[in-house]
């Protein structure tokens, strides 16, 4: 998955050692896994040659799920032939989490 984080919620994952984002569309940190229970524990943090962009590795915790869409990783759908189509398998069904879990998918282009 990609997020974003601000030092705050940096701050935070260092502390803790549990990985905390800062989500801009609710304006407030985001503690991965608060509603979920798929938390993420931090392994090792790096830092691109830029110095602008961090790369956590992590232990997914919970259903095992990073995406809000149920799958292990946001990254599940392929382009082949010209479509988009899903190459993972669903970990979890999203709705056990409730109304309102993550947030509406974009179209894919």
């Amino acid at each position: 998955m990609v997020a974003y984080m601000n030092r705050e919620a940096f701050e935070e994952t260092l502390k803790t050692g549990h990985a905390c984002y800062f989500s801009r569309s609710r304006n407030r940190l985001w503690r991965k896994g608060e509603e979920s229970g798929n938390y993420q524990t931090v392994h090792e943090i790096r830092i691109d040659c830029d110095n602008d962009t961090i790369l956590l590795a992590v232990e997914q915790h919970g259903d095992r799920a990073a995406c809000h869409e149920g799958f292990e990783s946001c990254f599940f759908r392929v382009l082949r032939d010209g479509a988009w189509q899903t190459a993972d398998t669903r970990r979890v069904d999203p709705a056990k989490y409730g109304p309102g879990y993550g947030h509406q998918p974009k179209p894919a282009h």
